[in-house]
């Protein structure tokens, strides 16, 4: 089970961030939000990669069945690129290379905006 934590944004508050699972293995990279029913407004995944690149953090949305708003983080903590994933769309790249991918809820959509400083927070 990955461990939990908050993904603070430095630049501007947020009330009740969400809860955040920090997915930094193949398994629970992989296994991401597929095959579950749906998402809490409470809840996310970060994906951590092992570097900057556009390519390694692509992301499908393939058998997840919902909606959600990916949020592209580089190594530098800032928010380089943001996009409302639709459900089963092929693949989602960010346009400027990130090191994480922060899938949240779509309400969540404002939370976190491109050029926004981010800082990871153990609950």
């Amino acid at each position: 089970m990955p461990r939990q934590i908050i993904v603070q944004n430095a630049t501007r508050i947020i009330e009740t961030p969400p809860c955040i699972q920090y997915c930094d293995t193949f398994f629970s990279q992989l296994r991401g939000f597929t095959f579950r029913a749906r998402l809490s407004p409470d809840e996310g995944l970060l994906l951590v990669g092992r570097r900057d690149s556009r390519l390694d953090s692509s992301i499908h949305m393939l058998f997840v069945w919902f909606d959600l708003a990916v949020i592209w983080i580089n190594s530098q903590m800032q928010v380089v690129d943001k996009a409302l994933a639709k459900s089963w769309h092929p693949a989602y790249f960010p346009k400027r290379a990130a090191q994480y991918v922060l899938e949240i809820h779509p309400a969540r959509w404002e939370d976190y905006q491109i050029g926004d400083t981010v800082k990871f927070q153990d609950v």
